[in-house]
């Protein structure tokens, strides 16, 4: 009876280990072991969950709602409603840039093309460049009169003469808003004048100006521009230059701001999308229903300093690091090296970093074969006043399933140990 139970648990482990099914795997897998530099901690659990919440800054803010967070790196710092929907007002215009931009890196329109100036586009209400009905503008004069001078009419005249009409531009916004990741804005008109079926997200406006950065860093100069001056015609025939200031406070102080763009109406408040980039950081910071201008200036400045002070970016793994070996499951190697795709960086409060613990977590052991590049599992960073953060680990190296002898002796010697323990 014994032998024959011994051999029917044989045969069934043989064939399971041929078949490459790990089985009692968790048998097998050896004690996790602290890494060389004794930061590297393996969990007793699986620690594949779902991403963690984001950080909710120990700040506040006289803003209804207000994003603080780390453009490289993606931590928010500060969050207040950021995922509410609000009047986005001249922000949006933002959106509308982005539409002019793609036009132009795609070739289907160039900065000295002139476009012509409609009754609509003249008589357009609000803030304005000052382009005159039946005149001719090149797209260059018209980005500058709608971020530097938050110009209405500028709008109009730069989505007429690309999309034919102010509704067709306004649907590839919509459409354009979906591709790049706005999960919650909807786009009524090119200016940000008030409508009830035109909002964003503090979120979505913070997503949107690092869409900007990134993909177009030939023509994001334009929101760090402090001012424009537009030649137009009198009614007396005399030609004038209007001079006008961009409206963004942040670029008048000296701590690398660089863009983006302010907003106002009676509904929205004060609000502001901004970016200030210095010691090899980018932090954006988006700011809506503030009572005045004073209080926007006063309100940005002081959270782009406190997030500049308080928080500060971390490098754990260069692309191509080392990490820690894996256990594989009937591999030709019992160990496979895991990795980072990209460099590891983490933004952390400073006070927190000497707190800071970094573990990985994957299911254990790894079946072989393990392709290089094949996703293993995640490196978790901890550090107290933070939410955790994390990335994926891809395996370093191939690793090949081992022959069928070995296989079985595999499944032969976990009877063993199994019998044994």
């Amino acid at each position: 009876m014994t032998s024959r139970w011994f051999h029917q648990i044989a045969t069934a482990l043989a064939v399971a280990a041929f078949l490459g099914i790990p089985g009692a795997s968790s048998g097998l897998a050896a004690k996790a072991k602290p890494a060389a530099a004794g930061k590297l901690v393996q969990p007793k659990e699986n620690a594949l969950t779902t991403p963690p919440p984001a950080i909710v800054g120990g700040i506040d803010t006289q803003a209804k709602h207000a994003l603080v967070l780390e453009a490289d790196t993606g931590a928010v710092l500060l969050d207040k409603l950021s995922e509410e929907r609000i009047p986005p007002a001249s922000m949006s215009k933002v959106m509308t840039a982005y539409l002019v931009f793609d036009y132009l890196k795609q070739g289907r329109a160039k900065l000295e093309d002139e476009l012509p100036v409609s009754e609509k586009a003249w008589r357009t209400q609000g803030s304005k460049m000052f382009v005159q009905i039946g005149s001719r503008v090149k797209i260059d004069d018209l980005l500058r009169g709608m971020i530097i001078q938050s110009g209405n009419d500028a709008c109009i005249v730069l989505a007429e003469g690309l999309a034919g009409s102010t509704s067709a531009f306004i649907d590839q916004m919509n459409e354009k808003a979906k591709q790049i990741g706005l999960k919650d804005s909807h786009f009524a008109n090119v200016d940000g004048l008030p409508d009830p079926d035109h909002y964003m997200t503090a979120r979505d406006l913070a997503t949107l100006g690092m869409r900007t950065i990134k993909d177009f860093p030939e023509y994001y100069h334009y929101y760090s521009e402090k001012e424009f001056s537009f030649n137009t015609i009198a009614s007396n025939n005399r030609e004038v230059s209007i001079n006008q200031g961009n409206r963004n406070p942040l670029l008048y102080k000296d701590i690398g701001a660089d863009g983006l763009k302010t907003g106002h109406t009676d509904e929205a408040g004060y609000s502001l999308l901004g970016s200030v980039a210095r010691d090899k950081r980018r932090v954006i910071v988006v700011l809506s229903g503030l009572p005045s201008m004073k209080a926007r200036a006063q309100e940005s400045e002081r959270l782009v300093e406190w997030a500049f002070r308080e928080f500060n970016n971390y490098q754990l793994f260069a692309a191509g690091d080392k990490v820690d070996d894996a256990e594989v499951w009937l591999g030709s190697e019992a160990k496979v090296p895991i990795t980072v795709d990209k460099d590891l960086v983490v933004t952390l409060p400073r006070k927190s970093r000497k707190d800071m613990k970094v573990t990985v977590a994957y299911d254990k052991p790894v079946p072989a074969p393990v392709k290089k590049g094949e996703p293993i599992g995640k490196v978790v960073v901890t550090a107290s006043d933070m939410a955790p953060a994390e990335a994926a680990l891809i395996a370093g190296a191939n690793v090949d399933r081992m022959g069928p002898v070995g296989r079985v002796a595999m499944a032969a010697a976990h009877l063993i140990w199994s019998r044994l323990h």
